[in-house]
């Protein structure tokens, strides 16, 4: 019987761990150019309680499925319903608002709004827990909210011929709110690690159905459906690749966190964000400003050193 070489472990696990990353790279960025590929259909931007609640359904299920023999990559937990609730209630939030961001709003600036959460996050806990930041990272909050608020002025401005769609005011709106939301969901989300002594996976395989059977409350009376017999057929499939998406994301994320720690997971983001940021300046078709090539480089730069 053959033996395995302990020297080869290492190089595997190292192959393993950056095919994870790739895929989870390649899996995020597409989602969000896909995801506003289906937005830009204005009869689908009006189902937005619908998708997340298509999401959150296919979370749950790629989740079921990894927790079963023989990936058994976790073992389920169940929590009361209504002491997840509220915790669902937050998790719709913090998907809804910056999916109605990115419908209404440039690719680049949404991902630059991204950036925010962070520094929110650290503001929170300073408010509702009294956790002081350090002082280098207060300076560094400085750069990253003086990037995004001169991307914004930019992107937000109306160009003198006025052909490229840039973002609107209802898009700033929807993604400040969305900061907001997500920061909260992050800070709850560290709340309930604490009391329900649960891991990310669990956590999110109790919260999941719980937000999908929320949003189809009130979906019959917020979203309007498109006709059926008129939609592009391949809006339909971009919608199901969304699904694979999420589902490649969230397996990804839990390898790379689990083999490479918080760190790389932190780098990877990094590389997302100025991924998604050059390739929605290149698809855009728009000219680059000095307004917001430096609003770009100040936020990202603010970002990595608050890190």
């Amino acid at each position: 019987m053959a033996q395995v070489s302990l020297k080869d472990s290492p190089k595997r696990a190292i192959w393993i761990s950056g095919l994870w990353i790739i895929i989870n790279t390649i899996a995020t960025v597409g989602i969000v150019f896909t995801n506003k590929a289906i937005f830009s259909d204005p009869t689908l931007r009006r189902c937005q309680l619908s998708f997340a609640s298509f999401h959150f359904l296919v979370t749950w299920l790629t989740l079921h499925v990894l927790s079963k023999s023989p990936l058994s990559l976790f073992m389920p937990r169940r929590a009361a319903t209504r002491q997840m609730i509220p915790l669902a209630m937050a998790m719709c939030f913090n998907v809804i608002l910056p999916n109605m961001s990115l419908a209404y709003s440039s690719v680049m600036f949404y991902q630059l709004a991204r950036i925010l959460v962070t520094p929110a996050v650290a503001l929170m806990n300073l408010l509702l827990y009294r956790e002081i930041l350090p002082l280098p990272a207060l300076f560094a909050l400085v750069p990253v909210c003086v990037g995004v608020g001169l991307f914004t002025y930019s992107d937000s401005s109306r160009t003198v011929d006025g052909t490229v769609s840039q973002t609107s005011t209802l898009g700033v709106i929807f993604a400040f709110t969305g900061v907001f939301a997500s920061a909260l969901y992050t800070i709850w989300i560290a709340s309930y690690h604490r009391k329900l002594q649960m891991s990310s996976m669990q956590l999110l395989y109790n919260q999941a159905p719980i937000a999908s059977l929320l949003l189809l409350y009130v979906i019959p009376f917020l979203d309007i459906f498109p006709d059926q017999r008129t939609a592009p057929i391949h809006r339909w499939f971009m919608i199901a690749l969304s699904g694979v998406l999420a589902s490649l994301i969230n397996i990804s994320q839990f390898y790379i966190v689990a083999q490479t720690g918080p760190v790389s997971s932190t780098v990877v983001g990094h590389v997302k964000t100025c991924t998604i940021v050059a390739l929605g300046w290149a698809l855009s078709g728009r000219d680059i400003n000095e307004k917001s090539v430096a609003g770009v480089f100040i936020a990202v730069g603010g970002i990595i050193v608050w890190v």
